[in-house]
């Protein structure tokens, strides 16, 4: 463990609990000092710090500590494979199969204290972060030639999304397809009993029931706040009337919105 980064007692106390001397959970982690010191050196207090090795996330660590510091306001990135953890370590026998694991527990146990202990210069001071994995489109392969389609299957190729896919699923691809900021906020809401995201405000509006669940009177509602774009599950309509008359619902109460289905 570095001297320096123990040396500095309170604020590294969230480091030592995961990186103790006598039963480290990390072998190796980077100097929380040292991180602070070349952010200083070469990124501006608003700057995006990318990490591809981030190990147990000790520039995550650094970026938030400074940001209390010096009142910045740098994101951070980090990349890290969800690499297993040997099975004989203190990591793995204190839960944390994967280094990734242990990545975002550092995040979370860093964060918390830097809050705590800002709690009176910083009480809005944000620590909070969003954890993506790469998967494989959601969207399931249904194009199919006529002689590789069986009738009994048919059934089974109505709905163009995989299984076991969530919501969040499909909202995250949908901002990465339009090119939507994904660290905005996002808002969770009800409307006329079904499930609505809200990103950013009204930049962007999501709903993906299925099985036929949006009506027209849900659509109305969803107008009324005008969001700049909407996207609603394909299957979520009842059949092709339904959505037809839900474009024009939006075109007649919140014309500037761009709807997508997918």
């Amino acid at each position: 463990m570095d001297r320096k980064a123990v040396s500095h007692g309170k604020r590294t106390s969230a480091f030592n609990e995961l990186f103790q001397s006598k039963n480290k959970i990390f072998q190796s982690p980077k100097s929380v000092d040292t991180i602070k010191q070349l952010l200083l050196m070469a990124a501006n207090k608003d700057s995006i710090i990318f990490d591809f090795f981030a190990g147990s996330a000790t520039t995550a660590h650094a970026v938030m500590q400074l940001n209390t510091e010096d009142g910045g306001k740098r994101k951070f990135i980090m990349v890290q494979l969800p690499e297993k953890t040997n099975e004989k370590s203190e990591a793995s026998k204190a839960g944390y199969k994967t280094i990734a694991e242990i990545s975002k527990e550092r995040i979370r146990r860093a964060g918390k204290k830097i809050k705590e202990e800002n709690a009176t210069t910083a009480p809005n001071f944000d620590t909070g972060f969003r954890v993506l994995k790469v998967d494989s489109s959601n969207m399931a392969d249904v194009y199919y030639t006529p002689d590789k389609t069986k009738q009994t299957e048919l059934f089974k190729n109505t709905d163009n999304i995989k299984e076991k896919r969530t919501s969040e699923d499909l909202l995250f691809q949908v901002l990465l397809d339009w090119g939507v900021d994904l660290a905005l906020p996002i808002k969770k809401e009800t409307i006329a009993e079904l499930e609505v995201f809200f990103v950013d405000g009204n930049a962007l509006a999501a709903c993906f029931v299925k099985d036929g669940q949006i009506t027209e009177d849900f659509c109305k509602e969803l107008a009324k706040r005008e969001p700049l774009r909407v996207v609603f599950r394909d299957s979520g309509f009842g059949d092709d009337s339904v959505k037809i008359n839900v474009e024009q619902i939006f075109k007649l109460m919140s014309p500037h919105t761009d709807i997508k289905t997918i």
